[in-house]
């Protein structure tokens, strides 16, 4: 090999070894720097976990008196992080929510302190790969760079139970819209009229209460995230109505709903303050992923149309068409309004199942007053018949009787005299007192008294909810003060027999009667007081996942529903309470010498109930069975059933913990 050649071999080895070298060092460079960042960035974040987990511990918010930020700093000095210098600490209050992929979200808010967020800075010098970059990339070359680090730590999540009760109405045809447009309108103040599409459309769509609520505090300038606040704030239904339509906006889903929501709005005058916590129960202290749960629309525009209802002072008048009953007058009033959704933790609720802390729900309480005119009442087919069947037996008896006491008692020679005589005169249907039938019905209530949760693989997730199922009572006579809110309701028998008595004179061959004394004989009047569906039927329904297709499902899903065991069947119970007509007998008034005879009359008069009862069956079986069939159903009450929803989250247990 020629020597010149060899030397260049050498020379080109030696330059690869310099080259390799240089790379070496450059990397080790690299690396040192890298991993001085590294672990930089590595005690940062241990600095902040810590202070984030200080600050849940030691009960951290961002209250007065409470200050999150306070104890993070504490935190944070105790771990030789001094801030200042470059030094940098931010803490913020809030709540963390976990998307449909699964991965978790932090929100900040004031207001809420079920997660706290540490976000901590330190400037280092800046690294010698970031200043390549800098300058390779054209970008100004900064000899600091700020290093930061975030931690979120939150409590531990408690059990949540949330119960709702499931609306009666599943579909609306062309007569039901028509119901529920009337029974809107007399509750709200204001005309209604929505389409069939519309109220269908308020049945298919969902609104999310989290979402709900936060619009609604937004709309009405509390605090956000300070849901007993809201809860108690006063608002219009106006304003209730409108944050519904805000939140479904413009989803092609729901636009039947919205335009539904916008006419019911627009029939909305009524200017009475209404506390959405009426219907809606959130119980103290719940986070704001506990409400992020689901609502059908219709059952929370039906609440706050029936809350409305519930705070005016008049009752609502139905058009005479509505039930299809001509020249007869049907009133409602909301008596209490539903409550459609409770929220909590169950721990709470089972230790006192009807204290402060309870999870309830119920149906609303209505009162209905149907009124009918004698007139109408006269023009009953058999009804006329039946007093006159009864009037006819009675009128021989007593006159028999009244002219064996006036034999007794004066000499019937004094009418020949001048003295008088005194003759009955009785009528059948005297007058035009109105006969009216009031129903009360409602109150179906479920609450939560007991749960359980799986301990790791072992045991069953079930929530017990004790369900009351609704009654009705049904009233039959001269009713005054259904509506008042200061008295209360009296039921007087209505007179089907008014049995007057007139005092005749003979003088001279010429015979004068004076005026009539109504109901101076006494008279025979009918009234009922009954309740449909006998006594409350009480029941525990079991949620539990032992139990095919029962089983409870996180806060937020759909609920997983149950029907209660009806009281008793309604046509048979409708029917016995018009079998309880009571017959009643008015004594005679003053010092007439009828005395009791008209009582005692009465009381021997047997099948006097058998000829009453049948033809008021069927007089008002076909006023009653309208408003049960039609008008409650429409408002998504049901005396037949209830069916109860139920959600359990089972949280967790333990300190806190770091969530992001």
């Amino acid at each position: 090999m020629s020597p010149r050649l060899h030397g260049k071999q050498r020379g080109a080895v030696g330059l690869m070894a310099a080259s390799v070298l240089a790379l070496v060092l450059a990397f080790t460079l690299l690396a040192v720097d890298s991993g001085r960042l590294y672990l930089e960035k590595r005690r940062l974040q241990g600095v902040a976990d810590t202070a984030a987990l200080e600050a849940v511990s030691r009960g951290g918010s961002c209250a007065a008196g409470l200050s999150a930020a306070a104890f993070a700093a504490q935190s944070v000095a105790r771990n030789q992080f001094v801030v200042g210098s470059g030094n940098t600490l931010a803490t913020r209050c809030g709540a963390v929510t976990t998307g449909a992929s699964g991965q978790r979200l932090f929100t900040a808010n004031p207001a809420v302190s079920s997660a706290i967020e540490v976000v901590v800075g330190k400037t280092v010098t800046t690294s010698v790969a970031g200043g390549v970059w800098s300058l390779v990339s054209g970008n100004p070359i900064s000899l600091n760079t700020l290093l930061t680090a975030k931690a979120v730590a939150a409590k531990p999540t408690p059990p949540m139970a949330q119960l709702s009760i499931k609306s009666t109405l599943v579909s609306v045809d062309s007569a039901s819209a028509g119901m529920l447009n009337a029974v809107f309108s007399g509750l709200l103040g204001g005309a209604v009229n929505v389409s069939v599409l519309g109220w269908n459309g308020l049945l298919n769509s969902n609104i999310n209460l989290l979402s709900y609520l936060d619009q609604l505090a937004l709309d009405l300038h509390v605090t956000a995230g300070d849901y007993t606040q809201l809860l108690n704030t006063t608002a219009t239904a106006s304003q209730l109505l409108q944050a519904a339509i805000t939140v479904l906006g413009s989803n092609p889903l729901t636009v039947d709903a919205v335009t539904a929501l916008g006419t019911i709005k627009a029939g909305a005058t009524s200017p009475v303050p209404l506390t959405l916590g009426k219907i809606l129960q959130v119980q103290t202290g719940t986070t704001a992923a506990a409400l992020n749960a689901n609502l059908q629309v219709f059952q929370l525009i039906q609440g706050v149309v029936l809350l409305s209802g519930s705070q005016s002072a008049a009752a609502a008048t139905l058009p005479i068409s509505v039930l299809g009953l001509a020249n007869i007058t049907t009133q409602i009033k909301v008596i209490e309004p539903p409550q459609l959704s409770a929220i909590g933790n169950p721990m709470l609720a089972a230790a006192n199942p009807l204290g402060p802390n309870k999870i309830y729900v119920r149906t609303a309480q209505l009162r209905t007053q149907v009124t009918l005119s004698l007139p109408v009442l006269s023009s009953v087919s058999g009804l006329t018949t039946a007093v006159n069947d009864l009037v006819g037996p009675l009128t021989p008896v007593l006159n028999g009787l009244l002219s064996l006491n006036l034999v007794t008692t004066i000499n019937s020679a004094f009418c020949l005299l001048g003295a008088g005589c005194q003759q009955l005169d009785i009528i059948a249907l005297p007058g035009n007192v109105p006969l009216k039938i009031v129903l009360d019905a409602g109150g179906a209530s479920t609450y939560v008294t007991g749960y359980t949760c799986p301990t790791g693989s072992a045991g069953t997730k079930s929530l017990t909810a004790h369900t009351i199922s609704s009654i009705a009572s049904l009233n039959v006579g001269n009713i005054s003060n259904a509506f008042s809110s200061t008295q209360p309701m009296s039921v007087a028998p209505l007179p089907l027999v008014d049995i007057g008595v007139k005092t005749c004179h003979k003088i001279l061959g010429v015979g004068s009667c004076d005026t009539r004394v109504a109901f101076a004989g006494g008279g025979i009047a009918i009234n009922v007081q009954s309740t449909i569906a006998g006594s409350n039927s009480e029941q525990n329904l079991v949620f539990s996942s032992s139990t095919p297709f029962a089983t409870p499902p996180n806060v937020g899903l759909a609920p997983s529903y149950q029907a209660a065991v009806p009281a008793t069947d309604l046509v048979s119970g409708l029917s016995a309470a018009l079998n309880g007509v009571g017959i009643s007998a008015y004594q005679p008034v003053g010092n007439n010498p009828l005395g009791s005879l008209v009582g005692n009359t009465v009381s021997l008069l047997s099948g006097v109930s058998a000829l009453i009862t049948p033809v008021l069956n069927n007089a008002l079986s076909p006023l009653l069975n309208p408003i049960l069939n039609n008008l409650l159903n429409s408002l998504g009450i049901s005396l037949a059933n209830v069916t109860v929803g139920a959600n359990l989250s089972c949280g967790q247990s333990g300190e806190a913990y770091l969530v992001i």
